[in-house]
């Protein structure tokens, strides 16, 4: 029996005797079926031919990405508090060595996902770190690959955490996609592509599925700008290591604006 994960997105899922048949990830119409066909490796496998990069971004931030990249690209972010640390999203390798430097920054004290393109290990990295909590918003449990007791689905418009952090249901790119709020550094939020910060560093979009140019509708942003709006912020922290690191609230607001005009 083996946990196969799925090449193409980096999702895991639970133990079989054979690869699965189907990815529910990719066979979504916000992502894609490899046009070469579905395949299956192990984490074994990826942990040979993959190493992680582990990048101070912001103080107290750090991106977790791997090289060469491997699923979607997708990038983890560690939030480092004195309550205890945060994983932001999570990527599929998981080796010895990251495992070392997170240890050593404090470990994890929980996981929380901003929607199902970064289930990847999730389970992996909680067994690793002491079986730490994993939080994924029930509006998308559906998609879960991997089932584990320390998956702990939550409800609602938001989750208080610890230190003032709280995850903000946002919809649009899933039904369940939230944001991560921090107060720390003037505020930021981490925003995986639930909001996608613009090449521009500038600006943010808004999409329900990326690769296959899918816009979100009117209300659907409006209801994504509605729960941003209460909170303090002034970085913003993307998918694929685009950052905000001034003036995001701002940046949301204009956005939001031009989104709208542009779509009416």
């Amino acid at each position: 029996m083996k946990h196969f994960i799925c090449t193409t997105c980096g999702v895991q899922y639970d133990a079989t005797a054979e690869a699965p048949a189907h990815c529910l990830i990719c066979e979504d119409d916000r992502q894609y079926v490899n046009p070469a066909g579905q395949s299956w490796t192990t984490l074994d496998q990826v942990t040979r031919r993959h190493k992680n990069i582990i990048e101070l971004v912001a103080p107290d931030i750090y991106a977790i990405y791997t090289t060469p990249d491997f699923g979607i690209g997708q990038r983890a972010h560690l939030l480092i508090t004195p309550e205890g640390n945060i994983l932001w999203d999570c990527i599929t390798n998981l080796d010895a060595s990251t495992i070392s430097i997170i240890n050593k920054l404090g470990g994890i004290r929980a996981i929380a996902l901003s929607h199902p393109h970064y289930f990847s290990t999730i389970v992996e990295w909680s067994h690793a770190f002491g079986n730490v909590p994993v939080y994924v918003h029930k509006l998308d449990e559906k998609w879960l690959g991997r089932h584990d007791a320390v998956i702990k689905l939550w409800e609602g418009r938001e989750l208080p955490l610890w230190g003032g952090m709280k995850l903000v249901l946002c919809g649009g790119h899933f039904p369940g996609a939230n944001v991560l709020y921090t107060p720390a550094n003037k505020g930021a939020l981490l925003v995986g592509d639930v909001i996608q910060v613009s090449t521009d560093r500038k600006t943010v979009s808004f999409m329900y599925s990326y690769p296959n140019n899918v816009p979100l509708n009117a209300a659907e942003i409006r209801t994504i700008h509605e729960a941003v709006q209460p909170l303090d912020y002034t970085a913003m922290y993307g998918a694929f290591g685009k950052y905000i690191l001034s003036g995001a609230r701002d940046a949301m607001d204009f956005s939001v604006k031009r989104y709208l005009q542009h779509i009416r």
